[in-house]
């Protein structure tokens, strides 16, 4: 799980039938947290553009969000209201 903060969203009107109905962001994960970059992960808190999100991978980004038979690599599974040695 990673730590990151939302910088844009994603519209994709044609996509796997697993997908439709789910929300698309960019994240940009805080410094040293990760060195892959910004990430598209599907968000099914409702978070914004500029707040701090937890953000899961893999396998158990489709368990957190519910998407067991989804193509999901990246989920939004919670939104941040306050850190502790965290840079903005």
């Amino acid at each position: 799980m990673i730590v990151g903060k939302v910088v844009g969203s994603v519209v994709a009107t044609r996509k796997n039938e697993g997908l439709i109905g789910s929300k698309f962001m960019i994240v940009e994960p805080v410094e040293n947290m990760s060195d892959k970059g910004r990430i598209v992960a599907v968000d099914n808190v409702g978070a914004g553009i500029g707040e701090l999100v937890l953000v899961s991978m893999g396998s158990a980004a489709r368990i957190g969000c519910d998407m067991a038979n989804a193509p999901v690599d990246a989920a939004i599974v919670g939104i941040i209201d306050n850190s502790i040695g965290l840079e903005d």
